[in-house]
């Protein structure tokens, strides 16, 4: 759902109504409060602090008990709360000075509000990193959350606001966004990304040929949210560069682009690659070594080779990992010359600062407000409304069918595009960040204070 012109008091209605439903027992979150607190944040995204514009994540947590409900084994790397030894109003003067203080990727400002709804300022929180890590896919698991929900100034005028990693809401300048659309998970989009991965299925067959049929398709499943999950990191990577950047994924012989740079970059398929075949591996000897010499009535010594088998598929995996992360950003990095960059259906680069040589666009575009293709739910528009960027992914995809592609502008919108029968679609608003549906808001309304 998107909302054109809207203010900080409507991010503050939707996030009330995601609180007002459920039983608070205790020191109720108002939506005056809700309110306060967005604007204050909304202003201080306009300000500028030592020529940098801001960026911070503000936890609301309760100031008198922040933990309630710690788990019975406290990991080291979670979060730990250090107090301010005096409590600091919360405005915009006081979000801008302490933003250089708390990077979002290490920790942030804990915040309250007392019995008469005034917001304030009383710690900090860290650990940050690996719920950063988590949201930009760097991480197979994220770390439970502090406090009742999340938000941070991402860009200028830009709010995000998270329960847990739920994605609630976005305020972006004057649009409110509270639906992102998974085309990565449904609808012909997805189908096509699957067909694509389909070739690394079938390159890593000879590690899965032992394998049970189950076991067979959970790696099958696992190769198909790699892939996804390494567009989708490519794209937060763009998005973060706060440049704009757009790219292809085709197999077409692009006899209709004039690559500028040419190039040929195959290492992210490999790190693909080797990543499968090394967990593959490694899950392998781990089960085998848990299943025969881990059980409490086995007394028999695990065989040196096969603990020397372990390590070293071990150590591979995280090699490859490291890999992936790095061809990730190289080809990320391509995006800041002006023009295309060209993947093919194996995510082979090809090329990059590519302009289309004559374009054919169609008659209509066509916005899905859906992640499935569906008539009803398609919003026609005129294609030479947008900017070059956008109509030399158009001309592209409608001329080869099977072609996806992929625009990110300067203020981070994400747009996702290909053909489908006779129209060719686009969608806005995609999710890319790993995001879950929260399941301890219940539980943290019902352990404020009193």
């Amino acid at each position: 759902m998107k909302k054109i012109n809207a203010t900080p008091s409507d991010l503050a209605t939707v996030v009330f109504n995601k609180f007002k439903n459920l039983k608070n027992q205790s020191h109720k979150l108002s939506q005056k409060i809700l309110v306060e607190l967005f604007e204050n944040l909304f202003y201080a995204s306009l300000k500028t602090e030592e020529n940098d514009f801001i960026k911070v994540t503000i936890t609301l947590i309760d100031s008198e008990n922040p933990d309630p409900k710690p788990p019975k084994r406290i990991v080291r790397d979670r979060w730990s709360l250090i107090k301010l030894e005096e409590q600091i109003e919360f405005s915009v003067k006081n979000i801008v000075k302490l933003s250089k203080a708390a990077d979002p990727w290490s920790s942030s400002l804990a915040v309250d509000f007392d019995k008469n709804g005034n917001l304030f300022i009383w710690g900090l929180i860290d650990q940050s990193i690996h719920y950063q890590n988590f949201l930009h896919h760097e991480s197979e698991s994220g770390p439970e959350q502090p406090g009742l929900f999340q938000t941070s100034i991402t860009n200028i005028g830009t709010l995000l606001v998270i329960i847990d990693y739920e994605l609630v809401a976005t305020l972006k300048q004057n649009i409110l966004i509270s639906k992102y659309i998974d085309v990565f998970k449904f609808g012909s989009f997805s189908q096509i990304v699957k067909s694509h991965s389909q070739k690394l299925i079938e390159d890593i067959a000879k590690n899965v040929n032992a394998l049970s049929d189950f076991e067979k398709v959970t790696w099958n499943n696992q190769v198909n949210n790699l892939w996804t999950q390494t567009i989708s990191r490519i794209l937060i990577r763009i998005q973060n560069y706060h440049h704009g950047g757009s790219f292809i994924i085709s197999k077409s012989n692009y006899n209709d682009l004039d690559i500028k740079h040419k190039i040929e970059y195959d290492r992210l398929y490999k790190a693909l690659k080797n990543k499968i075949a090394f967990s593959i591996e490694n899950s392998t000897v781990s089960d085998l070594i848990y299943e025969d010499y881990l059980d409490v009535e086995n007394e028999k010594d695990i065989p040196v080779e096969l603990y020397l088998d372990e390590s070293i598929s071990n150590n591979n995996k995280n090699e490859s990992t490291d890999e992936l992360k790095g061809a990730i950003r190289f080809v990320a990095s391509l995006s800041c010359i002006d023009g295309l960059v060209i993947l093919d259906d194996k995510l082979k680069v090809n090329g990059f600062g590519a302009v289309v040589r004559n374009f054919n666009l169609p008659e209509g575009v066509y916005i899905s407000k859906t992640a499935r293709f569906n008539v009803r739910n398609l919003e026609p528009i005129k294609p030479n409304h947008f900017g070059t960027r956008h109509r030399a992914i158009f001309s592209h995809c409608w001329e080869n069918v099977g072609s996806i592609g992929f625009v990110i502008s300067q203020d981070g919108d994400i747009r996702a595009i290909t053909r489908i029968e006779n129209r060719l679609i686009m969608w806005e608003n995609i999710r890319v960040h790993h995001m879950n549906k929260s399941s301890k808001l219940k539980r943290i309304l019902l352990n404020r204070r009193k």
